[in-house]
């Protein structure tokens, strides 16, 4: 990558540049996961880590994944932080809205994105960030996998995992059958819309 290359060299620009492409990324991840004043905090630490680990970058390394990679481990650390159960914690079990239940509301458009974003928030942790980083990002399996540290394969069967949960926790809030079946039968086209609807909600 010629902005990372350029970055390493002493460029700050190229820095800024990088930083300005995937700001947006990062802050996607963070809000709605956690309250407004640690997303701040966290977005920051992402981009201070990146600082830090910009020698480390293979030259053909997907950025956009690699940064990611940090703002997960970020948040998990976070979580591990404040919880006292830390040792024991899995997110592979538990949700977001188990751990944040005060984090911010989506501003959604319409009922679909609502509902989407509302089961996304329902199933386990690790599944929303495969989903998130697969529909919202684009990025592929093998991206995936080495960001969550499995083989490609596994990661695979996590995202095949990660959508019946989803269209379960669907089946599980929704109260209008209609709205279900536009929902579930849309999924992938509502996935990719609630990428531009992550503006935190006002106060």
């Amino acid at each position: 990558m010629e902005l990372l290359a350029a970055w390493r060299s002493g460029d700050e620009r190229a820095g800024g540049r990088l930083v300005e492409r995937h700001y947006a990324a990062v802050e996607r991840f963070f809000v709605h996961k956690v309250a407004d004043e640690a997303a701040a905090d966290l977005i920051q630490r992402t981009f201070l880590s990146l600082v830090e680990a910009r020698e480390r970058i293979r030259a053909d390394a997907n950025f956009k994944a690699y940064l990611l990679g940090i703002a997960r481990n970020l948040l998990y650390n976070y979580f591990r932080r404040y919880r006292r159960d830390a040792d024991h914690l899995d997110f592979v079990r538990v949700s977001s809205a188990d751990l944040a239940p005060s984090a911010p509301s989506l501003i959604a458009q319409n009922q679909e994105s609502r509902l989407l974003f509302e089961a996304l928030r329902r199933i386990p942790l690790e599944f929303q960030v495969v989903l998130e980083l697969y529909y919202w990002e684009n990025l592929k399996a093998r991206e995936l996998a080495g960001i969550l540290g499995i083989p490609e394969g596994t990661a695979r069967t996590r995202i095949r995992r990660a959508k019946i949960l989803l269209e379960q926790a669907l089946k599980d809030l929704s109260k209008s059958p209609d709205l279900l079946r536009s929902t579930v039968s849309n999924l992938e086209q509502w996935a990719r819309q609630l990428r531009g609807l992550h503006n935190r909600s006002p106060g």
